[in-house]
């Protein structure tokens, strides 16, 4: 049996290297963003499967089952994660995003596909007002062209990700496999910061890249915020600032407008907060180092994530840190692929 299976939205690979460690076979990654897809070409050590820069909406009209040469009904596995910032209670706007669309577009290619089992993970937002209708949407309509769609709100950090990380996944089971899935149970481990990162050496001082790990570079602080992550201790943020290191915007109770954890450091023995795509700043949360002046690096995101050592991201600091950020943590997806492997072995 082959467990074969399309990464669609795959961003920089975090699903597909779980997916793959789990016994899945990758044939094809897609996502609209081309850093994203150059981070996956660039890791032939995790990757051979092909990678496009595609909209999903060409993906559409029977292409995809053309570029991977499969009949409808024959791929076991369609994963991905549309795009959740629109969903997302941290968002600042309008209710509307366009980006919403994207959910009902991957419905669209599951209808298109119809493979054994899809997977789709986002933000727990989606179950809010700002996407609780699409949501439902997306299941009535997956339910009416034959899948039994399984519901369950996940933390990464139940699984062995050492980061607060809460998502809504749902796996559909096409009924002609079954309707009895269940989500992998949390197995226990519980990995900190101090497990995670602190093997590294401090980054050069000069903001170079440190020589044996090239993701592992400080940001340069300006003097007022050198001032502010020196005052604060582990696992503190603006709330513990002196009053005059707060920004004036943040002289405001945080009881009343929030962002209580910007400015803020990590706990050695705890896990970290949900690394986000701007993660690479302590002023966004709590991001500082445990007990060094600065930011975490890169390197040590993508490790929070559990991303190995010796991936390969390419693009700006920021767009790296983006593609950091919005990843399925492998080690999470890796435990969803070897819950729907085992389930299906199971029934077979």
């Amino acid at each position: 049996m082959r467990f074969t299976c399309v990464d669609s939205f795959s961003g920089a690979g975090g699903l597909s290297l779980g997916l793959s460690e789990a016994g899945f076979e990758i044939l094809l990654s897609f996502d609209i963003d081309k850093r994203c897809i150059e981070s996956i070409q660039s890791n032939p050590k995790y990757f051979a499967h092909p990678a496009l820069c595609e909209d999903i909406r060409n993906m559409l009209g029977g292409r995809l089952l053309d570029m991977i040469g499969l009949k409808q009904g024959e791929l076991f596995l369609l994963a991905g994660g549309p795009p959740c910032q629109g969903f997302s209670v941290q968002r600042i706007g309008k209710d509307t995003d366009i980006r919403n669309e994207l959910v009902l577009l991957y419905g669209k290619l599951i209808e298109e596909v119809r493979p054994m089992f899809f997977v789709m993970e986002n933000v727990s937002g989606i179950q809010g007002k700002r996407g609780k209708t699409i949501l439902a949407e997306l299941i009535e309509k997956m339910e009416s062209i034959g899948y039994h769609v399984h519901k369950q709100p996940v933390d990464a950090e139940d699984y062995g990700v050492p980061q607060r990380r809460k998502r809504l996944v749902l796996v559909g089971e096409r009924n002609d496999i079954g309707s009895t899935y269940i989500f992998p149970k949390p197995t226990g481990e519980k990995r900190t910061v101090r497990d995670t990162i602190a093997f590294l050496p401090p980054p050069p001082e000069d903001g170079k890249p440190h020589p044996d790990y090239p993701l592992h570079r400080r940001d340069r602080l300006s003097e007022k915020n050198l001032q502010r992550i020196q005052a604060l201790q582990q696992g503190q943020g603006r709330d513990h600032l002196p009053k005059e290191l707060l920004a004036d915007c943040h002289k405001v109770d945080s009881a009343i407008i929030g962002h209580r954890n910007v400015y803020g450091r990590m706990s050695w023995d705890e896990v970290a907060p949900t690394i986000t795509a701007r993660f690479d700043s302590f002023t966004r949360g709590l991001f500082g180092h445990p007990d060094q002046p600065r930011s975490i690096s890169l390197c040590e995101g993508a490790l929070l994530q559990t991303f190995p050592l010796d991936f390969v991201f390419q693009g700006s600091k920021i767009e790296i840190a983006r593609q950091i950020g919005n990843a399925v943590p492998p080690k999470l997806a890796k435990a969803i692929g070897d819950s729907i492997i085992t389930y299906y072995k199971g029934k077979r």
